[in-house]
């Protein structure tokens, strides 16, 4: 998944109402202001209210769910044909905050701004991205993206990740 892609999917979906959050590693680059590696997808954070509108608007860009017996209702891929695939992550918060369905993005986590290729986009937290980035056994670019979170924003890493 390309820079160029991931800035025209948010940018198509912005335009027409439907706000996402980046995640994952394009959440870290898009913190840190550029890219580091390549990323073989994109994931992202739709809130459920949006969801049935963000999928209409992903099937008009020829992206379609992959059945592979993972998925649930909160939690899919998307795949465009090309190699290009979207990890979806839902969610739904109550009134007063409290986490209801999906995905648990604990509220506030969703707060985040950073740039993917000069574009401005919303996405996790650099708090929250680091903490979930610190929370399984890392591979290789998970050591990578916490080392860079960490000196960016000053967190401290975890032996594991160093």
């Amino acid at each position: 998944m390309d820079a160029e892609t991931v800035c025209g999917i948010y940018e198509h979906l912005a335009e027409r109402g439907v706000r996402i959050w980046i995640d994952g590693g394009w959440c870290v680059d898009a913190l840190l202001g550029r890219q580091t590696r390549d990323h073989p997808d994109l994931d992202l954070a739709v809130d459920r209210k949006d969801e049935e509108e963000f999928a209409g608007h992903m099937r008009g860009l020829g992206y379609t769910k992959r059945r592979d017996g993972d998925d649930t209702a909160w939690n899919y891929v998307l795949t465009d044909g090309r190699g290009r695939s979207v990890d979806v992550h839902v969610f739904e918060y109550d009134e007063a905050g409290n986490h209801v369905y999906g995905i648990a993005y604990p509220y506030g986590s969703l707060t985040g701004q950073g740039t993917i290729n000069g574009h401005a986009v919303d996405c996790v937290a650099p708090e929250w991205i680091f903490a979930f980035k610190t929370a399984y056994p890392p591979q290789d670019k998970d050591r990578e993206d916490v080392r860079a979170l960490g000196e960016k924003f000053g967190f401290d890493v975890p032996p594991t990740h160093r």
